[in-house]
């Protein structure tokens, strides 16, 4: 199931606040909006492609694997995870990474590479200087939230397409950053498409049915890591759509599972997992006890999250492929138009 851009919201223009553009994600032929934020430029001219520039666009999407990609936090179990994945998709991966101070000047050897990690310190001068070395590399980040908007910055000033699947920081921020540069981004805080899909269904269901649900209570469960200490962002997600549909619930009534053996007990969370997982559970009661309906997603690992980026990278070479040639194309006119 691959990201396809099926809808596009609100106008498009050159420079100012109006190069917002909202687009959906097709899964099996609907599309909702999510939380996926794509920032894309479009060329001033629109122009209609001819079979022969059609087949060039061919060529050039037969590319998208020489885009390498660059991992921050690539120490990081998602980082990890999203190396392995671009690796076994046969994607470049960059020999360079950011990470805190501590890690500063450390060598991590992963899939073959001996990846450089630098620290805070000199990052504009050293990120300009490896995007200089790999000028079609996009970079992946999964850092710390506090980190988010400081790099999204840093992104932006250098001029380097990114993929940010960290949550937290200020996501206002974090948009007008990019909506205010040139840059091609991907943004979202759940990258497992397979997930989006369930939102995506529950978003529907919110608006085509409101109240369904009405009098029902409800009972949520949610097991993580024991390292997570804050409730699940798709939990959240979820039961707003519930909200929409008639249920009463205060997000203070999420049970949140972090004991290990409770999560082995109780959850089923199988042992090898317990330090990454993502198991979630909604039950819903009618207001005579008579009728229940229980939804549920386990998440065992963190393969889900690393393929939904990689292939999200690979979204984002394409747009970058069709929007650049569309952008040499008009060139080209414009350099035959003159010649006559």
């Amino acid at each position: 199931m691959a990201f396809a851009p099926v809808a596009v919201q609100s106008t498009i223009s050159l420079g100012g606040a109006e190069n917002r553009r909202q687009i959906a994600f097709s899964f099996g032929g609907g599309s909702r909006r999510q939380n996926f934020h794509v920032f894309l430029r479009r060329p001033r001219v629109a122009m209609s492609a001819a079979p022969s520039q059609q087949l060039d666009l061919q060529v050039q999407a037969s590319k998208l694997l020489d885009f390498p990609v660059m991992v921050n936090s690539c120490s990081g179990k998602m980082g990890q995870a999203v190396l392995k994945a671009a690796d076994s998709a046969g994607l470049g991966i960059v020999p360079v990474s950011f990470g805190c101070a501590e890690e500063a000047g450390k060598t991590i050897e992963l899939c073959g590479k001996a990846i450089q990690v630098h620290g805070p310190s000199d990052r504009e001068s050293i990120l300009a200087s490896v995007f200089d070395e790999y000028p079609n590399m996009i970079v992946v980040d999964y850092t710390i939230p506090d980190a988010v908007n400081s790099n999204a910055e840093l992104y932006c000033k250098v001029g380097v397409p990114f993929v940010m699947g960290t949550t937290g920081g200020d996501r206002n921020l974090l948009y007008k950053t990019v909506e205010d540069s040139n840059v091609y981004a991907v943004i979202s805080p759940q990258m497992g498409k397979q997930v989006v899909a369930f939102l995506a269904a529950m978003e529907i269901m919110a608006e085509q049915f409101p109240g369904a649900f009405s009098g029902y209570s409800m009972q949520v469960m949610e097991s993580h890591q024991s390292s997570k200490l804050d409730a699940s962002g798709t939990a959240k997600a979820v039961i707003s759509c519930f909200e929409k549909l008639g249920v009463s619930f205060d997000m203070n009534q999420i049970q949140l599972i972090r004991d290990p053996k409770q999560q082995i007990e109780m959850v089923g969370v199988p042992e090898e997992y317990l330090a990454g997982h993502a198991f979630h559970m909604y039950h819903l009661t009618s207001p005579d006890q008579t009728v229940s309906f229980e939804f549920q997603h386990n998440v065992c690992g963190r393969s889900i999250y690393a393929e939904g980026t990689v292939d999200a990278v690979l979204f984002l070479a394409k747009k970058v492929l069709e929007l650049s040639l569309q952008a040499d194309l008009f060139i080209q006119d414009l350099e035959f138009f003159f010649s006559c």
